[in-house]
């Protein structure tokens, strides 16, 4: 009996520590993703920092300073705004 309420005790702090907060940004991530708008500044997962300039279903056109590159969705890792007030 001990041994199963230790191995429970032990799925719950796991589950608390690990899985809720994953769970939770990968929520955050998505509503950020699909809230994209243009003019947004943003920064792909490749390190890409751009301006958001058109919005499509699943993809992005960014401004660069070389020109325009288009990047899906899911390569938006955060906004370059963000970065600026974490440094």
């Amino acid at each position: 009996m001990d041994q199963m309420i230790m191995l429970v005790l032990i799925l719950v702090v796991f589950y608390f520590f690990m899985i809720r907060p994953q769970m939770k940004k990968q929520k955050e991530l998505k509503k950020f993703r699909e809230g994209l708008s243009v003019g947004d500044k943003v920064v792909t997962i490749g390190g890409i920092h751009g301006k958001v300039l058109e919005v499509s279903e699943s993809t992005i056109l960014i401004s660069v300073d070389s020109g325009k590159i288009r990047v899906d969705k899911s390569a938006v890792s955060n906004s370059a705004d963000d970065m600026l007030v974490k440094k």
